[in-house]
């Protein structure tokens, strides 16, 4: 209503100064310039009460997601538990002088469930949830990322209030954007202030406040935290949100596949073998992956060879139109069936499936099994995993006569597996200083081992070279065989 009447009275005022034979052309644009400015301010918060932007579903009062729905994460879901005991009965706490929990910091590889986590806490403790990310606080304008985290704190308690709730939960993804090291942006102080404003917040939290607030930040890079904002009495628990192992692969497939018509051969915990180092959100497209194709094919139900699709979707992408030339084509199949027969000497069954269809940036792969988790690495298994790498290359100069650059990735794996074992000191060098020791010292040793593996993989290849050209022939014609079948072969020959 007061925009239409100021509105109308300055029409009004103009048609008055018009007919008095003013010139208000300058005045005009004066005030479309204001206009302009006044538009620029506002759009990036200042000057006005802008809400801050929220993600949609914070007015919720409270999440859907339980720590049930969250598997593959046992040990950070028990600390989580633990930690919000302090929040749930906040009258024992006070009786035993404990200060409030007041931040929780979930640090992890992407994908492994730090937003659901974040959620479940939300639902656990019965609090409102308002979700953010750390790149909606910075602007180029001064005190605008500052004004946001005040605004922040201010919408969770007015939110809590109208749900008649005693708790909020403010999530804060990536928020090493907000809270990385002072400093590091000298010409810029607005990504310090920002941070500063959000130590006050917290600094300002007592337990004594009619709405307990429990800030939880989520990173994948804590190590360019401020060590301000990870100080005891701001961020109080450092909860590590990692990669599943092979049991928690197993819970999460069970997790995501228990809505979805799963055929008898699908074998969950196989699957859950094959996936080595896939998160959360791996297996979760996975199964999605998996139904997917299953309803490509006309079928009702989900089976193996669905999930086996899937698997190398999700790994190395979709399948690609382009087909190599007949004589390249040959040479994949060579390079590929060497890394499989060498994966079969190192570690008998490990090979998953061999394959020549070209899939996102490779020509072809070799599917490997890994039997269980490794989280230390012998120098015989090093050794074998160079011995693999170096394969492909090897098998098509014995059997083609000659190299090609598509084992240039094989030889810088090679490379770097070669320079784990030095500075490991498990080479002829001995315990060796990374820093000090001299890079064509570095060099001789690499080639060193690299070579000695080149003798062994020589002997295995030059030994069945019939076994080689027969598998070949089976891949140029069905363009991929199982791991299955090529031991049967392995095993005849």
């Amino acid at each position: 209503m007061v925009k239409e009447i100021s509105l109308g009275v300055g029409i009004a005022v103009v048609i008055f100064l018009a007919f008095r034979g003013i010139n208000l052309f300058p005045a005009l644009i004066l005030v479309g310039i204001g206009y302009f400015l006044f538009n620029i301010f506002k759009n990036q918060g200042l000057g006005t009460k802008k809400s801050f932007n929220t993600h949609q579903g914070a007015e919720e009062s409270f999440s859907d997601v339980t720590f049930e729905d969250i598997g593959g994460q046992e040990t950070a879901k028990n600390e989580l538990l633990e930690a919000l005991e302090f929040v749930r009965d906040i009258n024992k706490v006070k009786s035993l002088g404990i200060r409030p929990l007041k931040g929780i910091m979930l640090s992890g590889p992407p994908g492994t469930g730090k937003t659901l986590m974040a959620k479940a806490v939300a639902r656990h403790i019965d609090s409102v949830f308002i979700s953010t990310s750390g790149s909606e606080f910075v602007e180029m304008y001064a005190g605008v990322g500052a004004k946001r985290v005040r605004e922040l704190f201010e919408k969770a308690k007015d939110s809590a209030h109208k749900k008649n709730k005693t708790n909020a939960v403010i999530f804060i993804d990536e928020i090493e954007i907000l809270g990385g090291k002072r400093g590091q942006n000298s010409s810029h102080l607005e990504y310090d202030q920002t941070l500063n404003q959000l130590l006050v917040e917290l600094d300002g939290m007592s337990i004594d406040d009619e709405i307990n607030i429990l800030v939880i930040g989520a990173t994948n890079r804590i190590d360019i935290l401020d060590k301000a904002i990870l100080r005891p009495g701001r961020f109080d628990r450092i909860v590590k949100v990692d990669l599943p192992d092979k049991d928690g692969r197993h819970k999460i497939l069970e997790i995501h596949t228990r809505d979805k018509p799963l055929a008898e051969d699908v074998d969950l915990e196989q699957i859950a073998k094959e996936t080595f180092r896939f998160s959360g959100a791996h297996l979760e497209s996975l199964a999605n992956e998996a139904a997917i194709m299953a309803m490509r094919a006309n079928s009702k139900e989900i089976k193996s060879s669905h999930f086996k699709e899937a698997i190398d979707k999700v790994m190395m992408g979709e399948k690609l139109n382009r087909r190599p030339r007949q004589e390249e084509l040959e040479r994949i199949a060579y390079h590929e069936t060497g890394h499989a027969l060498v994966a079969e000497f190192v570690k008998p069954g490990s090979v998953s499936t061999i394959n020549i269809t070209s899939r996102g940036k490779a020509l072809g792969y070799v599917r490997h099994n890994p039997e269980d988790d490794h989280y230390l690495q012998t120098l015989n298994y090093l050794k074998g995993q160079i011995a693999i790498c170096i394969a492909g290359a090897i098998a098509e100069e014995i059997i083609l006569g000659n190299r090609s650059t598509g084992a240039a990735n094989d030889f810088e794996k090679a490379t770097e597996l070669a320079k784990k074992i030095i500075f490991a000191g498990m080479s002829d060098l001995g315990v060796v200083s990374k820093d000090h020791l001299a890079p064509n010292k570095v060099q001789e040793e690499i080639n060193k081992i690299i070579t000695a593996e080149e003798e062994r993989v020589n002997q295995w290849i030059s030994s069945k070279q019939d076994l080689i050209l027969e598998v070949v022939a089976r891949l140029l014609e069905e363009e991929s065989i199982t791991g299955e079948e090529f031991r049967k072969k392995l095993q005849i020959k």
